[in-house]
This record gives structure tokens, C-alpha cells and sequence, in this order.
């Protein structure tokens, strides 16, 4: 085996760790600007962003045709758009529901919603864990339980339904 492939010297390795300590440093920085939201629990378009901030970060750090500033401006790119994204949703619902999945009611009434939890490809084992999540005993107690956005599912307890207007409709 070719001792280049286990070590070519002292050089790349240390590009490697300064370079990860300065985009890790550069990478913080940014999310501290662009605020809580960046970092929030990860919808669809989240998590895109998430992966690509990792890929430009390994890129940044193992080649050297990726040199830092050109990768912190790849990741601040990102910041921006996600930002702007964000920021276009929270104003406009056309925005919003084109970067979020809606919603959806996976069990109503005390009955689980087979169709509902075959398309999102939910097990009913799925809302006994949300069950157990939300410190409840018995599916009696549950006036709905909804999938998320984010993929989390949410259980509204009979007493706390009030007038069940967050419930999404069942008609999905």
C-alpha cells in the first residue's frame, strides 16, 4: 500500500484542523446573526440547508480547491436565503405553505385515520410513542392527534381542546 494514502505530511493535516476551526468559528458566527429561527426544529427546506451547510463545511475543510472565505460565502449565501425565506413566509401564507407540508389530523374522535396515516406512512405504534411523550395513559383521553410539519406529532388532550380551531380538517 502507497504511504500516501495514509500520510502525505504535516501540511493538509493542519490546513485540515485550521480550516475546521475557522469555518466552524465563521459557521457559529452566522447562525448567532441570523437568529433563532435558523436552528429551529427542521422542516423539509431546514433540513436542505442543514445538509449543505455540512457538505460545504467537509468541502471547506478537506479540499484545497474550497478555500475559506469561498466557503463561508457558500454558507452565508445559505444564511441569507433561509433567512429571506423565512421572512417571506412569516408574511405571506403563499410563501409559507409552498416551503412547509401542512399539517395532518392522524387521529380524531378516538379513531386513528388509516388513509391519513398510510400517506404519511405513520405507524399506529407511532402515536402510542406521542402518547407516552405527552404524559398520557389511553388513547380515551385524546381528542386528536396531528403530524406536524416538522414530522413531530402533536396530541391535544380532550380537556384542553377548547373550541379545536388548531386541529387541522380531517378531509386532508
Amino acid at each position: 500500500m502507497p504511504t500516501d494514502a495514509i500520510f502525505t505530511g504535516w501540511e493538509p493535516i493542519f490546513r485540515t484542523v485550521m480550516i475546521g476551526v475557522l469555518g466552524y468559528i465563521g459557521i457559529i458566527v452566522m447562525f448567532r446573526a441570523s437568529g433563532k429561527r435558523t436552528l429551529s426544529k427542521l422542516n423539509m427546506f431546514d433540513f436542505v440547508v442543514t445538509v449543505a451547510f455540512g457538505s460545504i463545511l467537509a468541502a471547506m475543510m478537506l479540499s484545497k480547491g474550497t478555500p475559506l472565505l469561498q466557503g463561508l460565502a457558500a454558507i452565508g449565501t445559505l444564511v441569507v436565503l433561509q433567512f429571506g425565506f423565512t421572512w417571506l413566509a412569516s408574511r405571506w401564507d403563499g410563501f409559507d405553505k409552498l416551503l412547509k407540508a401542512e399539517p395532518r389530523l392522524l387521529f380524531h374522535d378516538g379513531k386513528e385515520l388509516e388513509e391519513a396515516m398510510k400517506n404519511e406512512r405513520v405507524a399506529s405504534s407511532e402515536l402510542d410513542s406521542a402518547l407516552r411523550d405527552s404524559s398520557l395513559g389511553s388513547r380515551d383521553e385524546v381528542a386528536a392527534m396531528v403530524l406536524e410539519s416538522d414530522g413531530t406529532i402533536s396530541v391535544i388532550p380532550k380537556d384542553k381542546v377548547g373550541d379545536g380551531a388548531s386541529i387541522p380538517d380531517a378531509s386532508q
